[in-house]
């Protein structure tokens, strides 16, 4: 089918990120005829989310697509004498800095493959202790609870100066079939509940025992299927523009989420639990009863700090942590605020930013849970997938590993007017959504991108231990020296549905002015310690120990201007990549403005009608149940301890 689609559409979409995917919702919701493309062989671009060998696959085409890119000029004969081509890039250049460690014990076979994977890609891993370097490449109803690049990759490996410490080189095959791997959430849902068992502690597995920290490469590869591994690293607001958005569209009854089950907070070396709600800072331990009470009493006024603009209007000017100086606050509850509640720059987070952060975290509170955040089960890369799906119940086209080599152009109007595809087929379109990393260098000659820092982690424990190893945390690191940003950490344990029971999964993320090693590795050091097998028999390790590592830079290309690009059509709409920010409200307004000039007059992703309201031509007053029924079953006898989101305007049940 991909290579005779139909020839004209309304809208044509080219990437599958989260903006992209949003706005094909909403223009097939709509009503318009949507061809949604993606050069990749998976759904989200730089919002996916990969299995283990997945993401060494993922690493595996980055080094091939910088070695080779193929251009074919068949497509150039296609353009008329009043026609002009604007060709779009065949390289993807926003991943940069690539460099892969690995600490866990080496015992692979060339047998060893991931349970339940299907062979297709191969890829290779390189074994690395602590010191030498890898193959451097360059929502239920509202207040229940929830019951649960340019990739510079060198053709061969680095020898180490010491050959004595240089570890064996091992590769393992990444045996996962891209079409199969763990970013689609029909196959994983299949064996949801059967993993969600699986992950549950019992009162045997809790305690801890030596055995459950000797995980070698070989497992982690075996189960490689179990993790879910995200390349941008979000969380969502409990009252953020995208869950809003979820509930709004329905498009939340293809997610699952789990609340995040607490806010952790560095200081003076150490990782210690942020107290939020009024019943986490009374119970608190950490705090004396003063500080208590200074806390509850800020935290009160930044709830209705607009009501009051006399008792901030003159720090207007000055930072968010200068501002914090003045209020009366300990040093220790200043740390709280400023790092773990607002999450805003100590050095260019003005008071207003602060005081706006800070009073956002506090209305997030207590709708799904203990804390302001939500993570999607499966990963981030679900997201853009759900929204992808409801643009399909309503007509939209898909087509995975589908490039497009050029725009067409009308000299006289300057409107773009069709696109030519891989196989030289011309498709017609009144609008053309094309995300930043498809454009070519020439159209991109004036951006001076911006750029995210990334590690991915697997780690044997959590970095701050308690009676439960299935908790969910977020810690902000604070900048270290002046020039460099604070670096956010999320840990993910196995309920997540995103690593293997026995590990956990840990992101950090941080605003580059270095490559994302040198930016980030410092506040690995600080949190984790490597894997070896001298400590294997020590089990009092302070430090959780670090089995796998993954660092790289990302395209930040959000907030630039449309007239920064060259040429651009009136009717070319660019959607950036992900930014640095915690949470996704950047997405939901870019796509929301883009689709209102797409379509003016139309609601943006209203619900989907009630399929018992649905009533053909034809039909009698009792209709059959209809296809359109199965596609979207509805939630009414989900019971109230469940992953899903509900609409918080409708009583339960």
């Amino acid at each position: 089918m991909a290579n005779n689609l139909p020839s004209e559409f309304d809208v044509i979409v080219i990437g599958t990120g989260l903006p992209e995917s949003i706005i094909a919702a909403a223009c097939s919701r709509s009503g318009q005829r949507v061809l949604h493309v993606d050069s990749r062989s998976y759904y989200g671009g730089n919002w996916a989310s990969f299995s283990f060998s997945g993401l060494l696959s993922w690493l595996k085409e980055y080094q091939e697509s910088s070695d080779t890119v193929t251009e074919s000029p068949a497509w150039q004969e296609q353009i008329l004498e009043n026609e002009e081509a604007v060709a779009l890039s065949r390289k993807d250049r926003t991943i940069q800095h690539v460099e892969v460690f690995c600490y866990a014990s080496q015992d692979l076979h060339e047998d060893v493959k991931e349970a339940g994977a299907l062979q297709k890609n191969h890829a290779s891993v390189t074994s690395v202790n602590s010191t030498v370097a890898a193959d451097s490449v360059c929502l239920p109803k509202e207040d229940e609870s929830l019951s649960t690049v340019s990739c510079e990759i060198p053709a061969e490996q680095t020898p180490s100066s010491n050959p004595e410490s240089a570890p064996e080189v091992n590769d393992v095959e990444a045996i996962e079939e891209k079409e199969n791997d763990c970013n689609d959430k029909t196959c994983m849902q299949a064996t949801s509940e059967k993993e969600t068992s699986e992950n549950v502690p019992t009162a045997e597995n809790t305690a801890e025992q030596p055995k459950k920290n000797m995980i070698t490469y070989s497992q982690i590869v075996k189960e490689g299927r179990k993790f879910n591994i995200d390349l941008v690293s979000k969380l969502l607001y409990s009252r953020g523009l995208l869950i809003e958005l979820l509930i709004k569209s329905n498009v939340s009854r293809y997610a699952e989420f789990k609340n995040i089950t607490r806010i952790l907070a560095f200081r003076e070396g150490r990782v210690e639990q942020v107290p939020c709600s009024r019943a986490d800072v009374f119970n608190s331990k950490q705090l004396t009863m003063v500080e208590k009470r200074m806390l509850m009493k800020f935290l009160t006024f930044c709830m209705e700090y607009e009501e009051h603009p006399d008792e901030y209007k003159a720090y207007e000017e000055m930072t968010f942590s200068e501002y914090l100086k003045t209020q009366k606050l300990t040093p220790n509850l200043q740390h709280f605020v400023l790092h773990s509640i607002a999450m805003t720059s100590e050095a260019t987070s003005t008071t207003i930013d602060g005081l706006r952060a800070t009073k956002n975290f506090l209305r997030c509170l207590g709708r799904y849970g203990n804390t302001p955040f939500l993570f999607p089960l499966y990963g981030q890369g679900e997201l853009p997938q759900c929204f992808c799906r409801m643009c399909a119940v309503f007509g939209g086209i898909y087509c995975l590993h589908h490039s497009v080599q050029c725009l067409v152009l009308d000299k006289d109007s300057r409107k773009c007017k069709a696109i030519i595809d891989q196989f030289g087929q011309r498709i017609i379109s009144k609008h053309f959504i094309v995300e930043d990393s498809y454009f070519s260098e020439n159209t991109c000659s004036n951006i001076q991108y911006r750029q995210i820092s990334r590690a991915i982690l697997i780690t044997d424990r959590s970095v701050l231990k308690t009676d439960s190893d299935q908790q969910i945390s977020i810690l902000t690191v604070p900048a270290s020296e002046p020039g460099t940003s604070a670096v956010r950490v999320i840990e993910l344990c196995s309920s997540t549905m995103t690593c293997m029971k026995g590990t956990y999964l840990v992101h950090l993320t941080c605003t580059s002015s270095k490559t994302a090693r040198e930016d980030l590795e410092p506040v690995v050091q600080k949190l984790f310690t490597p894997y070896t097998e001298t400590e294997i028999e020590n089990e009092e390790v302070e430090k959780p120990r670090l089995l796998w590592a993954l660092y790289f830079n990302m395209r930040d290309s959000s907030d630039i201007s449309r007239n920064s690009y060259n040429d651009l059509s009136s009717n070319v709409y660019i959607c950036s990549g992900p930014d640095c920010g915690l949470g996704n409200d950047n997405a939901v307004k870019q796509a929301e403005a883009l689709f209102q000039q797409i379509c003016p007059n139309e609601d943006f992703c209203p619900p989907p009608p009630n399929p018992e309201d649905i009533v053909l031509d034809g039909d009698s007053l009792q209709p059959e149940p209809s296809e359109s029924s199965s596609i979207l079953p509805t939630n009414s006898e989900t019971p109230k301890e469940s992953p899903y989101l509900g609409n918080p305007e409708e009583p339960s049940e």
